[in-house]
């Protein structure tokens, strides 16, 4: 079971934050799809032949497969930093206040992409991906604040080398 820590749950970013970095993200994860779509259907024929005759479904769950992989690969390159949550001065970290493992960021993103209602989590406290993952989404500069705050008070007292 990991330790959980209330300083993180007193800085969890709010809904409307929560909104910004999805519809952020969103829209970026649109873009670079586009181009990336535009870009292969012109240097592969094969390709363009594919997408035409593939299903509505099929392409359905390429798109979300996309956007499992966009997100997880941008969370877990960057630390836990979209676009949506650079913008807004947020990061997923662990509910110990640890950063989140490669399999993590994994977790959290395949959880958002096959629970499609999670899309809408920003609604609750938490959503699927950030319970079961064990993660939360934090105002970066409250939580290190409160942190450096707390170290300045246990250090009172102790005794500083020169």
């Amino acid at each position: 079971m990991r330790k959980y820590l209330q300083i993180v749950d007193r800085h969890r970013a709010s809904k409307g934050t929560r909104l910004a970095n999805y519809l952020i993200d969103l829209v970026a994860f649109y873009i670079i799809f586009f181009i990336l779509l535009t870009l292969l259907m012109i240097i592969s024929p094969a390709y363009r032949e594919w997408v035409a005759n593939s299903s509505g479904i099929v392409q359905r769950l390429m798109g979300i497969i996309s956007y499992i992989l966009f997100t997880f690969f941008v969370e877990a390159v960057t630390g836990g930093r979209s676009l949506g949550k650079l913008i807004t001065g947020t990061r997923v970290i662990m509910t110990d206040g640890q950063k989140p493992s490669i399999g993590n960021y994994f977790l959290r993103n395949i959880i958002r992409g096959v629970i499609l209602i999670d899309q809408l989590s920003f609604l609750s406290e938490n959503g699927f991906h950030d319970s079961w993952s064990n993660t939360r989404v934090i105002m970066i500069k409250d939580y290190e604040a409160e942190r450096q705050l707390k170290s300045d008070i246990n250090s009172i007292g102790t005794k500083e080398i020169i």
